[in-house]
C-alpha cells in the first residue's frame, strides 16, 4: 500500500483579474508513502517568482494537506499559504500565496472530488498515521 500513487491531470483556470483568466493543466498527486499530503504541480511559466527564468523541464510544486483540499470543497479552509474554498456553481477555488504574489486557480469541484475519492481508496481517512515513517520524515526534514 505504501507504493500506491494517485495522479490526475486536471484542467484549471488561472484567474488573472475579474475579467481575465487563462487555462492551464495541473497535476494532482497523492502518494501513500506521504499519506497526509497532496502535491499540486503546474508548468514553470506560471511561477510567480520573477527571479527564476522558466526552464522547460521545471515545474512549480505545492504540497499541502489532503484534509485541507477535502474540507475546502465544503467550506472556506486554510491558514497560511494555501486556501481552498467552494465557489459559485460546481467550482472550487485554490489560492496559493507567496511573497511574490497570489495565484488563484479555479477547478471543477467534481474533478477534485474524484481525485480525493481515489486517494481515500488508496489510504482511507484515519489510516494515514499508521503509514507514517517518523525516521524517514525526520531525515527528509534534516535533509
Amino acid at each position: 500500500m505504501r507504493s500506491a500513487v494517485v495522479e490526475h491531470v486536471l484542467p484549471a483556470r488561472l484567474i488573472l483579474s475579474s475579467q481575465c483568466s487563462t487555462g492551464l493543466t495541473v497535476v494532482l498527486r497523492y502518494r501513500a508513502a506521504d499519506p497526509l499530503a497532496v502535491t499540486m504541480v503546474f508548468p514553470a511559466e506560471y511561477s510567480l517568482d520573477e527571479r527564476r527564468a522558466p526552464q522547460p523541464e521545471a515545474e512549480v510544486v505545492w504540497v499541502f494537506g489532503r484534509e485541507l483540499l477535502a474540507s475546502g470543497l465544503e467550506l472556506p479552509s486554510g491558514v497560511g499559504d494555501v486556501h481552498v474554498r467552494p465557489c459559485r456553481g460546481p467550482q472550487t477555488m485554490v489560492e496559493l500565496r507567496t511573497p511574490e504574489g497570489v495565484a488563484l486557480l479555479r477547478f471543477e469541484a467534481g474533478a477534485l472530488r474524484r481525485f480525493l475519492a481515489e486517494s481515500y481508496r488508496a489510504v482511507p481517512a484515519g489510516r494515514e498515521l499508521g503509514l507514517l515513517d517518523p525516521d524517514r520524515a525526520l531525515a527528509e526534514l534534516l535533509g
